[in-house]
C-alpha cells in the first residue's frame, strides 16, 4: 500500500514513538501489516496517532514474558510503521494497516499519562533501512524459492507463483518473513537481520530446521 510520505532521512521521524506489543508479530520495512484493533488503549493510540504523525512502533514483548502479563518487558528493537490505511467497523472497532518504515532501537520506556506505552526510540542504526531495495542483489533467490516450494509441498499449500516471480527480493524476502509462521525468536531474528542477505538467509535455517523437524515427527508416527 503506498504512502503518501517518503522518509529520506531519520531526523524527520519523531524521537518518541507509541508502542503496540504484539507477540510474533513482524514487521519490516515498506512491509504491510493489517491490525484489527479493539483494545480501548490501542484504539486510543490509533486516533491520537491519526492526529499526529501516524508512526506506531511495532515491537515484541520479550519472549521470557508470561503471556498474560499486563506490562511486559519489551525487546529492545522494533519497527516504525506509518499508518496508511484506516476503516471504523461499526461495532468499535478499528481496521488498520501500518506500512513499515525503519526499524528501531528502544532507548528507554517513557512514563506517560496515554494508557497505550510510549518509547524514546533511536533509528541511527537502521538509517539504511530508509534506501528501498538496499542489498537486495546479494540474496540468494534461488535458494529461497527452493525453500519456499518445500515449505508448501510439505504442507499442502499453494502460491501464486506469478506474482512471486515478479516481486523483488526486497519485497519476497519480507513478505515471505512477516507470514511465516515461526515463534517470537525467530521473528525476532528476522527482524534484527543485519541486512536483506541475512534475513533471507535466517529465513531459509528455520524453515530448513522446521522441515527437518516435521520429517523426524512423521518418520516416528510410522515407527
Amino acid at each position: 500500500m503506498a504512502s503518501n510520505v517518503t522518509y529520506h532521512k531519520i531526523e524527520e521521524l519523531p524521537g518518541v514513538i507509541p508502542v503496540f506489543p504484539l507477540r510474533a508479530a513482524l514487521l519490516l520495512p515498506r512491509g504491510e501489516m493489517p491490525l484489527n484493533v479493539f483494545e480501548p488503549r490501542y484504539l486510543a493510540m490509533i486516533e491520537d496517532a491519526i492526529q499526529g504523525g501516524r508512526i506506531i512502533g511495532m515491537i515484541q514483548p520479550n519472549p521470557e514474558a508470561a503471556e498474560d502479563e499486563e506490562r511486559p518487558e519489551l525487546v529492545r528493537v522494533g519497527c516504525a510503521g506509518r499508518l496508511t490505511a484506516f476503516g471504523e467497523t461499526g461495532d468499535g472497532r478499528y481496521l488498520v494497516t501500518l506500512t513499515g518504515v525503519v526499524r528501531f532501537r528502544l532507548v528507554e520506556e517513557l512514563e506517560v499519562a496515554t494508557p497505550y506505552r510510549q518509547v524514546r526510540a533511536a533509528f541511527d542504526e537502521f538509517a539504511h533501512d530508509l534506501e528501498p531495495g538496499e542489498g537486495q542483489d546479494a540474496v540468494d533467490r534461488a535458494a529461497l524459492l527452493k525453500t519456499l516450494k518445500d515449505y508448501l509441498e510439505a504442507n499442502n499449500l499453494e502460491a501464486d507463483w506469478d506474482g512471486v516471480r515478479r516481486a523483488p527480493n526486497e519485497a519476497l524476502v519480507n513478505a515471505l518473513a512477516m507470514m511465516s509462521p515461526f515463534g517470537p525468536r525467530e521473528k525476532q531474528a528476522l527482524l534484527e537481520a543485519a541486512d536483506l542477505k541475512s534475513r533471507a538467509e535466517i529465513l531459509v535455517a528455520v524453515t530448513e530446521m522446521e522441515l527437518a523437524r516435521a520429517r523426524g515427527d512423521a518418520s516416528s508416527s510410522l515407527q
